[in-house]
């Protein structure tokens, strides 16, 4: 255990124990011999820390050694400063639900006294239920080094148990040191069944990725929902000046905001980033202080709502009614997931002290203020919020909303970026352009072909619905499906990784998954009045997302299987049969060992191959960062005469990649001191090494090109007609209409060279 000092904040890092190291290396050579792939070993080379001398780099490409820890030490100042900076970006979404909760609760009647104070408590206890006991002190310590949301609590799995189902990742990522937990040893053997169970069954392996899937997708249609309820509520107000102001009006309304909202996203968050807390900040302020005089001028009797007995009174009143009302109750933690999904941008402790100090506070305030309101004047529910708003500050009241609804969006839509961006990198999601908008936050991205899909997607549902109660009856489907798959994963892990007792785990299920499950069948019972909407999306994407998951996984499969031996590459002798002239050739490849299918289709086609060639393989791995010293993974492909390399490059989902100048710079720095380790111990050799890296730097001011196969994926004669139609139709537009290969490597077309395959699955 040691510590470094980055930017004048302290961080702890673990590094392997160096016998532990030792013991691995061995582990891992043994393995290897036995796994004989025909590739040829020099004897006696030294194991070095970054460059391990084995035949296969499947396993060592999944290991990083030497990764920071998960925590970093903040000072008292820098934790309140980003608890400052995560009310804007964080509880945008959650801060502004009370424009629409209690309407949305009693859409379809006007209750009275005992029903509103019936229902209060239900806001109080699902706040403080959900958002600040299971997200706040438990969720947000299921963290991926750092980062959350669905992907993280995958990840987290994947590393400690063989369950990867992403394509080229079926390897051991458990064995990431920095990523390994002290774990007690109370549990574990019950913990060694499960993690048993689940690398034994395929499906598991399939359930737990389609699970993971499932949550993307719900997230991604709760970047939907979220501008077209908040931006809708907000606009709502501007009855102030017209009563008569129709349903059309205030859509047409939202949806020009809509359009400016979206126009603006490419200038990317980092810019007005410090402006968003501070209006956010003054829309709690505003909330919490309305709420406050509101339940002094109206009615204080409702505090009794904190008594939960009232909400058993409230279900015996009539059973069906507060049973269909769950689905209004439900939103008022809409957004919940976006303090675990947006953890990466801060850290546990400030978004803990940002929820439990303000936000929490000023909630609780502003719904028992607004039900004092209604107590005294019930048929007002449809319109609670503006309503219950003195005069005095009615219009900065409504500038504020409409302020605090856009930055919700954002940070709605920001999320999307960032998780369709995780699923790309995971090879879940077609290749789209993402855009880095900030050089001081890696998670800041905008990605121009979603934009303009979430863009058409919000205007339709504005335009479409024109109510934020029939939109409501669809946000709440998203905002519990997303807690339940969240509650899933997370019980995995409290029983597989953190290794609590049964009764812990027991408890945590009827306490939160049972309740949880209740309010999915209300938003359920409301699905023909637009509950069909998020499941419609999600139905959408997950059909992309899984579609372009299985035919990557069996496209490296073929690979995998149509590789070339080593007795073919050594037949062919120093010179591959073919004129070597000066240069680096860079041959792109999913596979981290033996030779590509595509090699002897460049031979056969081309007529000359470079002095120098590099066959590359870009691995994602399921964690989040990939520290940039252990970035490149590399080795000899046959005798040293031959001037052929192997190199692994290892990305984290939420890694930047470098764009191509970058990329030569780095990877002929790895390989000189490539050549360096492995001849470290041999001074009769030193000129030797000097002659190579003198050509390696030779053949690099000649020129790089870019090797790359361009593949038609087919379905096999004998394949059933669905798979064909997904294969050969809904893939291949796919392929087509999104971005090709070499865009998504940033590879200059100057320098490409492409030769055609066919792969049959």
């Amino acid at each position: 255990m040691g510590e470094e000092v980055v930017d004048g904040v302290i961080v702890n890092i673990e590094m392997i124990d160096e016998e532990e190291r030792e013991r691995n290396n061995d582990k891992i050579m043994n393995q290897e011999n036995e796994t004989n792939n025909g590739e040829e070993k020099e004897k006696g080379t030294p194991l070095t820390e970054h460059f391990h001398r084995m035949d296969s780099l499947d396993k060592e490409a999944s290991r990083v050694s030497g990764m920071p820890a998960v925590s970093k030490v903040l000072s008292t100042a820098a934790i309140l400063q980003l608890a400052f900076q995560s009310i804007g970006v964080v509880y945008g979404d959650i801060g502004t639900s009370p424009l629409y909760v209690f309407a949305s609760t009693f859409a379809d009647r006007t209750p009275n006294r005992s029903d509103i104070i019936g229902a209060l408590s239900l806001i109080i206890y699902t706040l403080t239920l959900f958002p600040l006991i299971k997200y706040v002190f438990i969720v947000l310590w299921a963290n991926d080094n750092g980062e959350g949301g669905t992907f993280a609590l995958y990840s987290l799995i994947c590393r400690h148990s063989n369950v990867n189902a992403i394509p080229s990742q079926q390897t051991e990522v458990m064995e990431i040191s920095a990523y390994k937990l002290e774990l007690p040893n109370k549990h574990l053997r019950r913990a060694e069944k499960i993690r048993n169970a689940l690398e034994r069954s395929s499906f598991a392996k399939t359930g737990l990725l389609w699970l993971a899937l499932l949550g993307t997708c719900m997230v991604i249609g709760d970047g939907i929902l979220t501008p077209c309820i908040s931006v809708l509520s907000a606009v709502d107000g501007v009855k102030k000046i017209d009563a008569g102001l129709s349903k059309d009006a205030i859509a047409m309304i939202s949806i020009a905001i809509l359009v400016v909202l979206f126009s603006i996203q490419r200038f990317g968050t980092d810019k007005v980033g410090y402006t968003f807390a501070p209006v956010i900040l003054v829309w709690f302020i505003f909330i919490g202080t309305v709420g406050i005089s509101n339940l002094i001028r109206h009615d204080s009797s409702v505090l009794k709502a904190f008594n939960p007995l009232y909400i058993v009174s409230y279900f015996k009143s009539d059973l069906k009614k507060a049973w269909i009302s769950l689905g209004g109750v439900v939103l008022c933690m809409t957004g919940t997931e976006a303090m675990f999904a947006d953890l990466g941008h801060f850290s546990v402790r400030p978004i803990q002290i940002a929820f439990t100090g303000l936000v929490y506070p000023c909630l609780i305030c502003a719904y028992v203020g607004q039900a004092a309101y209604l107590s005294k004047f019930p048929g007002d529910v449809p319109d609670a919020f503006y309503k219950s708003t003195p005069e005095v500050v009615y219009w900065p009241m409504f500038t504020v909303a409409v302020l605090a609804s856009i930055i919700a969006s954002q940070a709605m839509i920001s999320a999307t970026f960032a998780i369709v961006k995780q699923s790309m990198a995971l090879g879940c999601f077609p290749r789209v352009k993402v855009v880095h908008t900030s050089s001081k936050h890696e998670g800041q991205v905008y990605i121009p072909e979603i934009n303009f899909l979430l863009l058409l997607a919000c205007v339709f549902v504005t335009a479409s619905f024109k109510d934020t109660t029939n939109i409501g009856n669809a946000y709440g489907i998203a905002v519990v499906a997303v807690m339940l798959v969240t509650s899933s994963l997370l019980t995995i892990i409290m029983l597989m990784i953190w290794q609590l007792s049964l009764a812990l785990v027991t408890l945590f299920i009827l306490v939160f998954v049972s309740f949880e499950l209740l309010y999915f069948s209300s938003v359920l019972y409301k699905f023909t009045t637009g509950g069909y909407l998020p499941l419609a999306f999600a139905a959408f994407l997950f059909f992309i997302m899984y579609v372009w998951h299985y035919v990557q996984t069996k496209r490296h499969a073929f690979e995998v299987e149509k590789k070339v031996s080593m007795e073919y590459l050594n037949s062919l002798g120093s010179s591959l049969g073919i004129t070597r002239v000066p240069g680096v050739g860079l041959l792109y490849t999913e596979l981290t060992q033996g030779i590509p299918a595509i090699f002897p289709h460049f031979l056969t086609n081309v007529p000359a191959i470079h002095s120098i060639l590099v066959f590359v393989s870009v691995k994602y791995l399921p964690i989040n960062k990939v520290p940039p010293e252990e970035r490149f993974l590399l080795r000899r492909v046959g005798p040293k005469e031959y001037k052929m390399y192997r190199c692994i490059a290892r990305y984290g989902y939420r890694d930047r990649r470098v764009g191509n100048m970058e990329f030569e710079e780095l990877l002929m720095e790895h390989l000189k001191n490539f050549i360096l380790q492995e001849n470290s111990d041999r001074e009769e050799k030193r000129e030797e090494v000097q002659s190579e890296i003198r050509f390696l730097e030779m053949s690099r001011e000649a020129g790089v090109v870019y090797l790359l196969g361009h593949s038609e994926v087919k379905a096999s004669e004998e394949s059933n007609l669905f798979k064909k139609v997904i294969v050969n139709y809904v893939y291949d537009f796919l392929r087509r209409n999104f971005r090709q290969g070499f865009v998504d490597l940033q590879i200059p077309n100057k320098n490409l060279l492409q030769v055609g395959m066919n792969y049959y699955i």
